[in-house]
């Protein structure tokens, strides 16, 4: 990569880190490094929640979700303006209120200390997992680019991440994440610039070649549990999920603590509700686009370089002969794209269905390439997460390069930065000082609340080194929540009912975990966001079952 590419992402970096680590001075007391004393606009609240969901995952598996499967993922978010709603008359109030470091506390003020402790530990669990998911996304890029082994990727982006952590609070991360949000927006429009300027029909001709092979298909309205991107799954399923993640998930839940405000909390959420469909869908049309420039330019069999190496090895006669064939296939596209972009509109049914199947051979050369790799490799070979990666590198020109490579190291540090701050409170705070020295100086929390993030940070490192191999790292990541997220609903609903009680709460959430888990194992065709539902409505039945039960067996 040129030295100017490089010179972008450094000056960025050193920018970032030096600003985050000038915010952490003098912050000597756990509410000021946990809740930046309670005292954070709304819009730069707002802001930094919006640029925790804009991570490095987003910049690099999103894109390449829509290159490969086009808009459909947007329906995944569907549910999210409903949830965000739902939460700006329930869950915000109801927290912010409460004066809590974590929304776990609340659970044992309502039910008891057990009920805290397990729903504590089971987020734990899902943001452990979700961070290294979050970590490996730019480790890919560097893997594949410049050809690093992906163990060490890894650690040249979380070392540095968890110590500039250490050093700084959840102020000096909020204020990242809003120079992220600007230098992420900036890098996806220029690629959409350069992406329109560089395929060689109009926009219009762009997209309607797109539209032709279904990239363009935002709604599917069909019912069922086995699609992962319905409007039903996104309209029911991602409510759940939404609910979950911003109104229970503490690395959400310590956005809008540190508000200044019930309102001004309200107030930030209601950015992501208007903001972030509009915003998903410019970064899934950069994958389409980037779909679409490689109709006319040729891309590569197989995206990941690793690979691709490896296939050449292993079989070398088998995988020529695959390159040969797809060389056909991308030249009768290509004819078939041009055809197309050509042919007057009122009369291109015949085109579209040329362009369909010669895109579908396309696909299926490319199916049997992957399916090579798998047992060349031994590893999942999916490379949708290779897909910008490659194009950035390869296509983009020298500076801009530099500038995307820059918006993904951010990306990862601040959403990493606000993940481990999360973990490090759930950890001092639901387990250290509840249990083991809950009369100890602030300065010692401080001192174990650091320690903390660097034990969270080396887990998630471990973590990311097996979750690239997953297959999309959006998926992935949304995947590892969604087996807890509906459960740990399911009892922060059961607390909003008057007449529940600790012992159902507690059983229910037992009851919900254990059913997402049989469902997993036994139904592994049902799309994973139908866990959060399937969890939350598990926990509240038992939970309000058992509470009846109990208040009919109490002594009157």
């Amino acid at each position: 990569m040129h030295w100017l590419n490089w010179a972008v992402v450094v000056a960025y970096l050193v920018y970032v880190v030096g600003d985050g680590v000038r915010r952490a001075k003098g912050t000597t007391e756990i509410e000021g490094y946990f809740l930046a004393n309670r005292s954070l606009p709304w819009w730069a609240v707002g802001l930094s929640v919006m640029a925790t969901q804009l991570s490095a995952i987003t910049m690099i598996g999103t894109t390449g979700q829509g290159a490969v499967d086009g808009m459909k993922f947007i329906q995944f978010y569907f549910g999210l303006p409903v949830a965000m709603v739902i939460l700006g008359v329930t869950l915000v109030p109801f927290l912010h209120g409460a004066k809590v470091f974590t929304a776990y506390e609340f659970l044992e003020k309502r039910f008891d200390a057990k009920t805290r402790s397990l729903t504590a530990f089971l987020f734990l669990c899902s943001r452990g997992l979700s961070c290294g998911t979050i970590i490996a996304a730019p480790a890919v890029v560097f893997s594949a680019v410049f050809g690093w082994d992906l163990t060490w990727s890894v650690a040249l982006i979380g070392i540095p991440t968890v110590i500039y952590t250490m050093i700084g609070g959840v102020q000096a991360v909020t204020w990242a994440d809003v120079k992220q949000m600007f230098i992420i927006v900036g890098a996806l429009i220029s690629i959409v610039v350069v992406l329109l300027l560089r395929i060689p029909v109009e926009p219009d001709n762009a997209l309607r070649i797109a539209g032709a092979v279904g990239r363009l298909q935002v709604f599917d309205f069909t019912f069922t549990l086995k699609s992962q991107y319905t409007f039903w799954s996104g309209i029911i399923g991602g409510t759940f999920l939404m609910l979950s993640y911003f109104g229970t998930d503490q690395s959400q839940v310590q956005r809008y603590l540190t508000a200044k405000s019930v309102d001004e909390a309200r107030s930030s959420h209601l950015i992501s509700a208007f903001w972030k469909i509009p915003l998903q869908g410019v970064i899934l049309l950069v994958g389409i686009l980037v779909f679409v420039y490689y109709v006319f330019w040729a891309p590569p069999l197989l995206f990941n370089p690793k690979h691709e190496a490896q296939v050449r090895a292993a079989a070398p006669a088998e995988y020529a002969a695959l390159e040969g064939r797809y060389r056909d296939a991308l030249v009768a596209r290509e004819a078939s794209a041009r055809r197309l972009s050509d042919a007057p509109r009122a009369t291109d049914r015949g085109d579209r269905v040329l362009l369909q199947e010669d895109n579908a051979r396309v696909d299926a050369v490319r199916t049997e390439a992957l399916a090579l790799a798998a047992k060349a490799t031994g590893q999942n070979a999916r490379d949708v997460n290779y897909i910008i990666p490659h194009f950035v590198t390869h296509e983009l020109p020298i500076g801009l390069a530099g500038l995307f490579i820059a918006a993904v190291m951010a990306a990862a540090m601040s959403a990493v930065a606000g993940e481990l701050s999360a973990l490090s409170t759930a950890t001092v705070i639901d387990f250290y000082r509840r249990w083991i020295r809950p009369e100890a100086s602030d300065a010692h929390f401080l001192t174990v609340s650091r320690a903390a993030t660097g034990a969270w940070g080396i887990v998630a490192c471990i973590v990311a080194t097996f979750a690239a191999s997953l297959g999309s790292l959006i998926e992935v990541v949304n995947r590892f929540g969604s087996f807890f997220y509906g459960s740990i609903l399911g009892v922060f609903l059961l607390a909003m009912i008057p007449w529940t009680r600790a012992r159902g709460a507690f059983l229910g959430l037992l009851a919900g975990m254990g059913t997402v888990a049989m469902v997993s194992y036994r139904a592994p065709s049902v799309a994973f966001l139908w866990y959060n539902v399937i969890g939350a409505l598990t926990v509240v039945v038992v939970g309000s079952l058992l509470s009846i039960g109990a208040r009919q067996a109490a002594p009157r």
